[in-house]
């Protein structure tokens, strides 16, 4: 592979990658299964299930997604985008929850926003052998300045950048124009670096460790978005779109209920702006 390919963030992550809306129950098997390994047998932040299966509350009213590696076929990350629930739109947010006392309400105040043009990004998980450095196993997911323009790195940097480029477009699609979310302020300011339009909304929290709570546009975030990162994003959003159920979401081994007359979201795709 040339340097310029290397440099590419879009080409090298489809050699390897793929981002896979998951809508059917065998694909939200795999996103549960993830979230098991990860936060309940890696990091222990929820109690191990019997199932191994880890879910809650919010999981249907969720967009979930799965990232694959397609030359091994292994799914190896997922995350989710939390709405509002359509018959109890004032049902808090997880991290309305959490940060009820906290938020900075002067900045932004999620209950007086249209509730269906907001949501949050939760459950982002990636399987310990993709996710850090030889020996960093058991910590959570982070990036670092010198994952990007090394060669040699033994991470693919564009793994955490992947799944948030994936809400992204997942939610330009639904409409959601406000994406909130609960991180490390290291990993929040990675993002920011990187030209994420994104803004903290309140003080650090305890949350499975020192989380602060912050807001993206998804608008401003594409619109915005660096030339550097431009290439991963149309691949991605490619993916999306060439994933969705009524385009097949048809991969080996995996039943596709869409065409079983199962409920099923509804998504109008668009091209990318």
């Amino acid at each position: 592979m040339s340097l310029t390919e290397i440099l590419d963030l879009g080409h090298a992550f489809k050699r390897y990658f793929e981002i896979v809306p998951a809508f059917s129950d065998g694909l939200k098997d795999e996103a549960h299964r993830i979230r098991h390994e990860v936060y309940c047998e890696d990091l222990k932040f929820e109690p191990v299930r019997r199932d191994r299966r880890e879910s809650d509350e919010y999981d249907i009213h969720s967009i979930h997604f799965l990232l694959r590696n397609v030359q091994t076929q292994e799914f190896i990350g997922c995350a989710r985008i939390i709405s509002p629930r359509p018959k109890d739109p004032d049902y808090p947010l997880p991290f309305e929850i959490t940060c009820a006392d906290t938020l900075d309400r002067s900045i932004i105040d999620p209950a007086l926003l249209p509730r269906h043009h907001i949501a949050e990004v939760s459950r982002l998980a990636v399987v310990a052998s993709y996710r850090r450095r030889k020996g960093e196993a058991s910590k959570a997911i982070d990036i670092a300045d010198e994952d990007f323009g090394v060669a040699q790195s033994r991470r693919f940097p564009y793994i955490p950048i992947s799944l948030y480029l994936g809400t992204f477009e997942l939610a330009r699609l639904h409409k959601i124009e406000t994406l909130f979310i609960l991180t490390e302020e290291r990993l929040a300011l990675h993002f920011a670096k990187l030209g994420f339009d994104l803004k903290f909304i309140g003080p650090p929290v305890e949350h499975h460790g020192i989380r602060v709570p912050s807001m993206m546009s998804v608008s401003g975030t594409i619109k915005g978005m660096r030339p550097n990162l431009r290439p991963l994003y149309d691949v991605i959003a490619e993916d999306i779109k060439r994933n969705l159920p009524e385009t097949g979401n048809g991969l080996p081994g995996i039943e596709n209920e869409h065409s079983e007359g199962k409920p099923q979201a509804t998504i109008v795709a668009k091209p990318a702006t």
